[in-house]
């Protein structure tokens, strides 16, 4: 019943204080309900306040034995970290059991990114002569152009972009906002859009404000994005197993090639941590070894 009353309020805690989504809060429920599900199972009566160091540690060798990788495995322990920091806040426990707790080790995956050939190849891929063709091409160069997220691209507003001015305030994780700067060639695009398609359009009230509609006058789905992205990946023979994530990638990944300050990257993809952002300097030492073992005549392979 304690541990039911805990959830409740951290549920509370997350919505209300910390601003999350309900996805996001969905997901540190389910990490407690992991901890709750192996307390059941190995018959460990304990209140939140009782659980120790030991608990955890047992609780990380049981999840060790599920199917769960150890990147979601890392996932769970920082929502029961995050459980016991909201414990400590409101002084229902007196110390963290978590603090000493070690992660589950796991590699940095190296994300999938385009090339600027791919990007162009997957651009001109785009019918042009369909009025959906002149919204796709503004949305890929507005998804590559901003680095933005799928689910910031389908919730764009209009009022939100400052065509003079040359930025768009974007509403990111947590409901964060941050000004993101857009390329000539994606507002000479979105400025296509709007005055030649999307003005002959019945727009379904409600939807007044969206940037991109499908044909009904309805905002996009994040399915639908996926769908268009991957049936021009087809079109133009692109092999790699690309989303709308890709041209984030790709966009942070030709950033950081091409010199870019690594604070504005992470302030550009509204990353809360800077070590999110690093990533792309592995990808870019990654991208730079690889073309020196191609080009370089002492790394040439000999025929």
């Amino acid at each position: 019943m304690i541990w039911e009353s805990y959830r409740r309020g951290f549920d509370a805690f997350l919505r209300l204080e910390k601003s999350l989504s309900q996805h996001s809060v969905d997901a540190y429920k389910h990490d407690v309900e992991k901890l709750t599900a192996f307390l059941e199972e190995n018959s460990i009566a304990v209140q939140p306040n009782e659980i120790t160091l030991i608990h955890l540690q047992d609780f990380l060798k049981w999840l060790n034995h599920t199917s769960l990788n150890a990147r979601s495995q890392m996932r769970i322990i920082s929502g029961i970290r995050a459980f016991y920091k909201y414990l400590l806040l409101e002084n229902l426990i007196s110390d963290d059991p978590t603090l000493l707790l070690d992660m589950p080790r796991t590699g940095r995956k190296l994300p999938e990114f385009l090339t600027i050939a791919e990007i162009e190849r997957l651009i001109g891929a785009i019918d042009l002569s369909k009025p959906e063709g002149e919204r796709n091409k503004a949305m890929i160069e507005t998804l590559y152009g901003c680095g933005l997220r799928v689910s910031e691209l389908v919730n764009l507003k209009i009022s939100c972009i400052y065509f003079n001015e040359g930025f768009m305030r974007i509403t990111g994780k947590g409901d964060k906002e941050r000004l993101v700067p857009f390329s000539g060639k994606a507002l000479k695009q979105i400025n296509l859009y709007l005055h030649e398609i999307r003005s002959h359009i019945t727009i379904k009230k409600g939807n007044e404000d969206f940037l991109f509609l499908n044909r009904r006058g309805a905002k996009l789905s994040r399915e639908m994005i996926f769908m268009i992205i991957k049936e021009l990946a087809l079109i133009a023979s692109i092999q790699k197993t690309i989303g709308p994530h890709t041209l984030r990638h790709s966009f942070a990944t030709h950033l950081v090639e091409g010199g870019a300050d690594l604070r504005a990257v992470q302030e550009m993809l509204g990353h809360a941590s800077i070590t999110t952002t690093e990533i792309y300097t592995h990808l870019d030492r990654a991208y730079l070894r690889e073309n020196i073992l191609d080009h370089h005549p002492l790394y040439k392979k000999k025929d």
